[in-house]
């Protein structure tokens, strides 16, 4: 079992902050932030990728129970392509940071870049989802809620297979889009084909 790190900071309330979707072809971005209780721990927390489908969502219905406080954000895939995949990921944390009921007073932020959240304190950890019970959770609730809404804008547009691919770059979803094009939930300013096809999705 991998041991986590509860908060990195023991003066004020932490949120653990954490995204899912950055690197797919379409759909939104979402991120999640979580406040844990430390008299109420939640074992086998995990960074999302590292758990089974199963694993993930009876971990999501413990967190929503035992956290003291957390908040969902969502970046759909227009404003992805008019601020960029960055902007948004942040922007997904700050809604996320701005939906918790009780806000914290630090902020841990997986990966290495984040804008402050209003006047909040706040520090970025490479690979904290790994290290950090608070981002753990927050990958978790980022993923499976990303999940979900990508199985919703499957049964619109079956032909991509969301429910298995999520929207990330796999051959069959970039096969589907050469075959019917982009959806209207693609993100456009990314590459959805090799460099040489890509102009073919947008020729009239």
């Amino acid at each position: 079992m991998v041991s986590l790190i509860l908060q990195h900071q023991e003066l004020w309330p932490e949120a653990g902050c954490d995204e899912a979707g950055r690197g797919c072809l379409a759909g939104p971005v979402v991120a999640a932030a979580v406040i844990l209780d430390p008299k109420n721990p939640i074992a086998a927390l995990n960074d999302s990728k590292q758990l089974s489908l199963k694993k993930r969502n009876q971990l999501r219905e413990e967190i929503l129970e035992k956290a003291l406080s957390y908040g969902i954000g969502i970046v759909d895939h227009k404003e992805i392509d008019q601020i960029n995949i960055l902007n948004a990921s942040i922007l997904a944390m700050h809604r996320a940071l701005a939906q918790m009921p009780i806000q914290p007073q630090f902020i841990l932020v997986d990966g290495n870049r984040f804008k402050p959240y209003q006047t909040l304190p706040h520090a970025c950890m490479i690979k904290g989802d790994a290290r950090f019970s608070s981002i753990a959770a927050a990958s978790i609730l980022a993923k499976t809620e990303r999940d979900q809404l990508m199985s919703e804008l499957h049964r619109q547009y079956p032909a991509y297979a969301w429910e298995r691919n999520q929207g990330y770059p796999t051959q069959a979803h970039r096969k589907a889009i050469a075959a019917f094009g982009p959806s209207p939930y693609h993100r456009l300013t990314f590459q959805l084909l090799p460099k040489e096809n890509q102009l073919d999705l947008f020729k009239p």
